[in-house]
């Protein structure tokens, strides 16, 4: 496919503005010509920690969510007093520091009874009788449910707050897949594929299917194909409008977005139980269910510039690992949010889900694998038998006392222009898309490793 005379204009101006050669394509790694695509192997269930399943952007810095050196913020950490009911564990870097003249947002105010049922407000584990905790669970906060029914197993602190890096990207793909057709084309925009954070090889100027995009989002976690779907629904702003509201939506009564991709952002928060409703709507669209149970799908290349496509594979171990009846699910990281993950599988004519938040694999399990532990948990225990019901909303207070307007003002403060609606828009000036790509190209120099 071949390239945008948009973005080559904008480039070569770009590059005159800074006295440098012309911004064309993706990173040199992905650049190369004769790169081979990956071939797909699925880890052993049981294995020790390893690196990833290797995606189409092999030879790109490391960007993987599933990092297995040592997290930041190794342990366990003790939920029984309820510390995290109102915001998340202190971060350990500046990625929650508001723009300049920007304040800070206020802490969601909790809800007068919790969404769920009353021992959902219980900070500590509640499980149904017959299930049994697996040990290896290290996770701070996490949820076992049952998607038919709505049943909640068991959980620990359901209603903590605590940050949910790129599980956050099913509200994204939820609002794609109920706004736009899945054969819309899409042409990306250099600043999609310049993103910070995991990317799954989105060459600038080569036009996508909202589909492709869309498994580039589920199964390589590419905040690339994130950046492109947010330029077709219109820009930044409007993204995290429409995600927020979804979140509303849904039930939601901790959940903000500051991010659509998942990192870290000014008083983004979420909880286990919040992030089981989304996934609950998702796993039960069958759009959704079939994207993210894809093993491998082919990525175009750009035949203009000599860059082959190229086969990505799933990052979500459950499915790669041969977990029995693994349905999809997703995987997060940032060294904020530390691990997170989301789970489904099917057995015996039930559908179980997990949310794991705030996880290390220091104690040698991964958030995959603790998953995968839960998950046999709640099969092993009797239909049934729960201790709340996701269909039960909160009462008073809460995310959900806010309307979307609030949400916008809480999330986004004062308006900004918008770089992202700029190129895709077709009238805007050369000059503004310009002064957009130099902003993206800073901000794309001082990457920090946190963002994954």
């Amino acid at each position: 496919m071949g390239r945008g005379p948009r973005s080559t204009a904008l480039a070569v101006a770009a590059s005159l503005m800074l006295g440098s050669a012309p911004i064309a394509g993706p990173p040199a790694a992905l650049a190369s010509p004769t790169a081979e695509p990956t071939p797909f192997a699925a880890p052993d269930a049981t294995a020790e920690p390893t690196d990833p399943v290797p995606s189409g952007d092999a030879g790109l810095p490391e960007t993987s969510e599933e990092e297995e050196s040592p997290g930041p913020a190794p342990g366990r950490r003790d939920t029984k007093q309820c510390p995290y009911r109102t915001t998340p564990p202190p971060a350990i870097d500046s990625s929650e520091v508001p723009a300049p003249g920007m304040p800070s947002p206020d802490p969601l105010p909790v809800p007068e009874t919790s969404a769920g049922g009353p021992r959902m407000s219980d900070c500590d584990v509640v499980a149904a009788r017959g299930f049994d905790v697996p040990e290896e669970v290290a996770a701070t906060s996490w949820i076992v449910f049952d998607s038919g029914t709505g049943d909640v197993i068991a959980a620990k602190d359901p209603h903590g707050r605590y940050r949910p890096a790129s599980i956050a990207k099913v509200l994204l793909a939820l609002v794609v897949i109920e706004e736009l057709p899945l054969d819309r084309t899409v042409t990306a925009r250099h600043e999609d594929a310049a993103i910070e954070g995991s990317r799954a090889g989105i060459l600038e100027g080569v036009e996508y299917d909202v589909e492709k995009l869309l498994l580039g989002l589920l199964m390589s976690s590419g905040n690339d194909a994130a950046s492109a779907l947010s330029g077709a629904l219109g820009g930044r702003e409007e993204t995290l409008r429409k995600v927020n509201r979804k979140a509303r939506e849904l039930g939601a009564s901790d959940t903000r977005i500051a991010d659509f991709t998942g990192l870290d952002g000014p008083g983004q928060v979420t909880s286990a139980f919040d992030m089981a409703l989304f996934y609950r709507a998702a796993f039960n669209d069958p759009t959704y269910e079939r994207l993210s149970a894809t093993a491998l799908t082919e990525m175009p290349g750009d035949e203009e510039a000599g860059i082959e496509g190229f086969t990505m594979s799933n990052d979500n171990q459950l499915i790669a690992s041969g977990f029995e009846g693994a349905m999809g699910g997703k995987t997060g990281f940032t060294d904020d949010a530390r691990h997170t993950f989301v789970g489904f599988a099917a057995r015996d004519g039930r559908r179980l889900g997990t949310v794991v938040l705030d996880t290390t694999v220091e104690e040698g399990h991964r958030a995959w694998q603790q998953s995968a532990a839960l998950l046999d948990a709640g099969f092993a225990t009797k239909r049934g038998s729960a201790i709340g019901d996701l269909d039960v909303p909160a009462d008073g207070g809460g995310a959900d006392g806010l309307g979307p307007e609030d949400m916008e003002d809480e999330v986004l403060g004062a308006p900004y222009d918008d770089v992202e609606g700029g190129p895709s828009t077709g009238d805007v000036a050369v000059v503004a898309g310009v002064a957009g790509l130099l902003l993206i190209g800073i901000g794309t120099w001082a990457v920090r490793t946190r963002r994954r």
